[in-house]
C-alpha cells in the first residue's frame, strides 16, 4: 500500500472512530477531545470517559441487583461475571494496534464505551425484553 493510501485509510479510519461513539452523550469526553493535541491526550481523555462509564455501571449494578429473588440474583452474578471476562477481552484488536495509534487512542475506547453503555442498558432494562 502507497504512503498516501496509508494515510486516507488511517483518516478515514480515524473519522470512522469518531462517528462510532457510543450513543451516550459525553460532553466531558468532548471537551477533553476538543483540547487533545497529542495520541496520549487523546488516549487520557478515552480513559477518564471509560472510568466514568465504569462508575455508571457499578451504580447501575447496585441499584438493579437487590431487587431480584435469590435464584435469580445467581443467575444474574454467574451472566455479570461472564460479561466482565467478556469486557476485559472486547476491543482488543485495537488496544493491540492492529488500527495503528488511532485505533489505539481513539478506537479502543469508542469500542470499550459502546460495551459498557449496551451493559449498562441491558441491565437498566432488565426484566422488561418480555
Amino acid at each position: 500500500m502507497s504512503p498516501i493510501a496509508k494515510l486516507v485509510s488511517a483518516a478515514a479510519f480515524a473519522a470512522a472512530s469518531l462517528a462510532a461513539m457510543p450513543a451516550h452523550a459525553d460532553p466531558l469526553y468532548d471537551g477533553c477531545a476538543a483540547k487533545a493535541e497529542t495520541n496520549p491526550d487523546y488516549a487520557a481523555c478515552g480513559a477518564a470517559m471509560i472510568d466514568r462509564l465504569e462508575a455508571s455501571l457499578t451504580t447501575t449494578w447496585k441499584s438493579v441487583y437487590p431487587g431480584f429473588e435469590a435464584e435469580a440474583k445467581s443467575a444474574l452474578l454467574d451472566e455479570q461475571r461472564l460479561w466482565i471476562a467478556f469486557k476485559e477481552k472486547s476491543c482488543g484488536t485495537y488496544s493491540i494496534g492492529a488500527f495503528g495509534r488511532e485505533g489505539q487512542v481513539i478506537g479502543f475506547f469508542a469500542c470499550r464505551a459502546r460495551v459498557l453503555t449496551e451493559r449498562i442498558e441491558a441491565l437498566k432494562t432488565l426484566g422488561s425484553d418480555g
